[in-house]
Parts: C-alpha cells; structure tokens; sequence
C-alpha cells in the first residue's frame, strides 16, 4: 500500500498528530503537503514528553521515517530552523528531513501584511495566525513568489525581491503607515538561512517517485483540516492552500493513482478556531467542560478554541470528498461524564430540514442543527484497548458515528498518549 493520506475531518486539531505518530514506526517516509507554521500539531510520546510541531512534519518523531515538507508548503525559515533545533537539543534525529526547493517562502513582507490587514478589517477579521500563511499562498498565486530553492541563488533572490517590496512597501508606507521593509537586510538574513538550509533543499518528487515504485508506504500529512480548504470549506473563513486529500497530490507532487488509503481524523466532539459559522457551538457549561476538559487551546497560538458538539453532516460532508477509508475517532474520553451527548445529524435553514451541507454561505450560516441524544456513560475508559472494554454507552455513540458518517471507525482516542486507543480495525495490515 503505497500512498496514504492523513487529513481533519472537521475544522482542525482534531488530533492527526497523533495518529502520524501512531503509524510513523511503520511507514519509511511522512510528507507534509500542505499549509504553513498556522499549524500544530501535539505528540505525546510513551515516555510522557510532549512535543509542539508546526512544520515539521510529526513523522519527525519517528525512528526511521524520512521526512519531506512538500512544494505545497509555505515556509518561514527562521520558524523551520527554530523547530530544527529544538528538536536536536532534544535528541530527536533531523538529518533526515528533506524540503522540496519548490516550496514558497513566507517573507518579512507577508508577515507584515497579515497582521496589518487582519487589524483594519476589524470585526469582519477571517482569524489568522498571523504568520504571513495567506500573503505568501497569494503572492504565490499572483507570480510574485520566492521559493526555497532561490535561497541557493543570491542574484535572483534580490531580484525577486525587490520586485516584489516595488508593490508591498508602498502598500505597507502608503495605505496602512507602517515602515516599510528595507531590501539589503532582508536579503541578508535570508542568505543567512540558506547557509543552513541549503543541505536539506532536495527535488522531492523524485525521492518520492522512487520511493513509490519501490513500494515503500508513503503517509502524506495534511494541515489544517476539510472545513478550512480553501475550495471546500466554510470560505472565506478558510486556510490558504487545500489540506484536502486531492490536496496531497499537488502539494506532494504525486500521482492520484498512488494513493490507496484515506485516513480521516474528527475529535468526539466539534472544535474551532477564528472566525467562521460553526453550527454545533456551545455557549453554556457543556461548551466550558469540553474546553476545559478537552484542554480546546491552540498549539500554535494559545487562543481558547469554540466547542460544539458532534457534527455529523460535516463529518459525512468530509468523509464523501476525501474518499475516506478509515476514520478516526480522537478524545472520546472527553465525554466522559456526560449524562446525553447529542449528535447533530442535520440542519434546519428557514423550515427546511438539510441532512446535507447546504450550497450557499448564507444558509450554513443560519444552519440551526438538529440533534439526536445519546445516553452517556460514567466509567473511566483510559485503560480501554478493546471495543469490548468500552461501555456499552460508548460503543452506541461510536456506531451511530459509523452510521452517520458512512465510514468505518477504525480507532478511538481514549486519551492523549500514544498507546491510548482502542482499535477496532488495523489501520496498515
């Protein structure tokens, strides 16, 4: 089984850290596809060390595995070499890691805008990070952006710049008085990291390509999630790339007909994070137990994400355009305590009962969910590593997810360590 495709299901940090860690032992290479330092993802490892990524792919934690951060990637440099290091310092091999010299750089100039932007369009602000991710992605767009690999030519790295800054800095003086950024220290600092970086800028493809026809397993590790695509999701409060599977093959540069396994990955519960309609949210004490239980803060940022309960039309929404084989089910434990836990099993918009995702922006925003409540259960499931160790309770609300969703549960996250699943079926044979 060549290619499998890790990717959320729902709005993100739905725990596909994780599950790349889970299968990080049994694959030789973990690609990273999509997205930028927007992203985290937290790996517990068995000995209780936690682990914050954000470009890194979590394959880095892996013995073996070669890691690679794809064309479809954007990269702050500083950001990458920071994670390098920390990792070192901690044991963890990184000489493995590869970057493909087509990946795009996130520059001084994005930052700068991201932030600036997201300030003056106040409470119509999408909710970025703030790290350049959508500047960069749209420079990209626009042919106007720099790649890794011209960290490796001096000449054309200026010369791109500088073209670039002729637009930025008059958008930066001129529209939104900030300082504007200053050419020959940019390229200083960046020839900097090229120093450091350029031993591992590699044409990934290829290694990927070779790897395919060797039939090594290839896990390509999407960031973000399906309600963030730019083209699938709740636009325009979305990421700036595509972290769908049919992203995987762009943003690796991999043939479609490598790929022969979906994996998705949804929390028990709904989270998110920034601005956007999110149907299933809660605003009483059930919302503050799942936060506050669920530890709902951001890897990346810190901020409190919004708690909802189960959103099933999203999760089917998700498991139908991905093509997903397997799903998995992460911090089922959360629930624990609960006397119902409700799962919405579809929408009413002006009357009309949806079990679908509906077409327009303004409907899912007026979307009120309709629920279907489910008995909860009160016995510790920490320990459980089989379906039959679970409460009875428990197993209902993970079939009727089966059911509603069309896909089989494949594992359930019973806790935030390694080994806390319960499996129902083997995710690689």
């Amino acid at each position: 089984m060549p290619a499998i495709v890790l990717i959320g299901a729902q709005w993100g940090d739905e725990g596909k850290g994780k599950v790349t860690d889970l299968l990080g032992e049994r694959v030789d290479y973990v690609v990273r596809y999509s997205g930028g330092n927007n992203a985290g993802h937290t790996v517990i490892t068995p000995d209780g060390q936690k682990y914050a990524l954000h470009l890194m792919p979590s394959g880095a934690l892996s013995p073996s595995a070669m890691i690679i951060i794809g064309n479809g990637v954007v990269v702050d440099p500083k950001v990458l070499l920071e994670e390098i290091d920390g990792l070192a310092e901690r044991g963890v091999d990184v000489s493995r890691l590869r970057i493909s010299g087509d990946a795009h750089l996130i520059m001084p100039h994005h930052r700068a805008l991201d932030r600036v932007v997201e300030r003056y369009l106040g409470s119509s602000r999408i909710g970025t990070t703030g790290r350049g991710i959508g500047p960069a992605y749209g420079d990209k767009v626009a042919r106007m952006g720099i790649r890794l690999q011209d960290l490796l030519d001096p000449g054309i790295l200026r010369k791109k710049l500088e073209l670039a800054l002729r637009e930025k800095n008059q958008l930066l003086f001129k529209v939104y008085n900030r300082k504007a950024i200053d050419v020959d220290e940019t390229v200083e600092e960046y020839l900097r990291y090229a120093e450091r970086l350029r031993p591992y800028i590699a044409e990934t493809r290829v290694m990927l390509w070779d790897a395919l026809d060797r039939g090594d397993t290839v896990l390509l590790e999407g960031a973000q999630a399906t309600m963030l695509d730019m083209d699938h999701g709740t636009y325009p409060f979305v990421t700036s790339s595509n972290p769908t599977a049919g992203g995987a093959c762009v943003g690796a540069g991999i043939p479609p007909t490598a790929i022969t396994k979906v994996i998705a990955v949804s929390k028990a519960y709904t989270t998110r994070v920034g601005s956007g309609p999110f149907p299933t949210e809660l605003f009483d004490d059930n919302g503050q137990h799942l936060r506050k239980v669920g530890h709902e803060y951001g890897t990346t940022t810190g901020r409190e994400r919004r708690t909802g309960w189960f959103d099933a039309v999203v999760a089917r929404y998700a498991c139908r355009l991905n093509g997903v084989t397997d799903l998995v089910i992460t911090k089922l434990d959360v629930l624990t305590g609960m006397p119902k836990v409700p799962i919405c099993v579809g929408y009413e918009i002006n009357g009309k009962r949806f079990d679908d995702m509906p077409m327009t922006q303004t409907e899912f925003h007026h979307a009120t969910p309709v629920y279907e409540e489910l008995d909860g259960w009160w016995e510790d499931i920490t320990k459980a590593r089989t379906e039959d160790e679970l409460p009875e309770n428990a197993r209902r609300y993970i079939a009727r997810i089966e059911e509603l969703c069309g896909t089989k549960v494949s594992i359930v996250g019973v806790g935030p360590g390694r080994e806390e699943n319960v499996i129902r079926h083997p995710l690689l044979p």
